[in-house]
């Protein structure tokens, strides 16, 4: 509790899905939150029963990708607060599709939000958790970012360079001894919509596809999913992942290395035809 109680948490992609679990795991521990997202229907409902947990909240629309608007938020944040103590950057979006089929606009918005959506946050609240003595930046990347998937070329890389980067930022902030603490987060099949959201190539999703993702393999809460995460984050981790699937499969790519490459075809083929083409 001492890790969340009075600080100021920031929370994108906060109108649900893992942000709205993060948002509430965060009231629960006496956190006061700055909670955005793009959904402002979605959003709404968030600030709604973090209110009903007490806890004090300002909320905004923003859209991560919009660069001048996240600088303009941040300082607006900490002008409101005072201080900023924690910043998670959660939103992100999913597009599936082969690297052959898929459309440079479509790789683009993928990385511009869940690659550049991180950058931008992280570099515009910075300086307020270097000012506030007691800071913490904890990005979102995945289990996408440990290995790779046929069909998630852009998910794969935007998440991949969100670890490196918050590797990267965890090294410096070390380095120079500034107060602030890094986390980076490698969920596995957590339980949201991020399927029945996610775009595809030429605009036609997989039904089945999805079907499937909903049925097998997004398997754990993101209630669960929230409290391993700010468990993690209360420790002091480096790296958090998310699920036993999330360090299987890491553990699985550590012992192969790129030889992983040609079971995780076979086994797509099973659980998902279309993934393997």
């Amino acid at each position: 509790m001492s890790e969340f109680s009075g600080r100021v948490a920031v929370v994108t992609g906060a109108g649900s899905g893992m942000g709205r679990t993060l948002a509430l795991g965060l009231a629960r521990r006496g956190a006061r939150l700055a909670l955005s997202d793009v959904d402002t229907d979605g959003l709404a409902e968030t600030v709604s029963q973090v209110r009903a947990l007490g806890a004090e909240v300002r909320s905004d629309r923003l859209d991560v990708a919009e660069r001048g608007a996240v600088l303009q938020y941040a300082d607006d944040i900490a002008a409101h607060f005072g201080v900023v103590n924690q910043v998670y950057n959660n939103a992100g979006v999913a597009f599936s599709g082969s690297i052959l089929e898929s459309d440079f606009k479509d790789l683009e918005r993928v990385v511009d939000i869940d690659y550049w959506g991180v950058v931008n946050g992280t570099k515009a609240f910075l300086p307020h958790l270097i000012a506030s003595g007691d800071g913490h930046v904890v990005n979102t990347s995945s289990l996408y970012g440990l290995l790779s998937l046929p069909r998630q070329s852009a998910y794969n890389s935007a998440k991949a360079a969100v670890r490196a980067f918050s590797e990267a930022l965890r090294m410096e902030m070390l380095a120079a001894g500034h107060p602030v603490r890094v986390t980076t987060v490698h969920p596995g099949g957590v339980k949201t919509n991020v399927a029945n959201n996610a775009t595809a190539a030429g605009g036609v999703k997989d039904e089945r596809e999805t079907r499937t993702y909903n049925e097998k393999l997004l398997k754990m809460s993101p209630e669960r999913a929230a409290e391993i995460i700010l468990d993690g984050v209360a420790k002091n981790k480096a790296r958090v992942l998310v699920g036993n699937d999330a360090k299987a499969l890491d553990a699985l790519v550590r012992i192969l290395g790129p030889a992983y490459h040609r079971p995780m075809v076979k086994a797509l083929a099973r659980i998902l035809p279309h993934s393997a083409r």
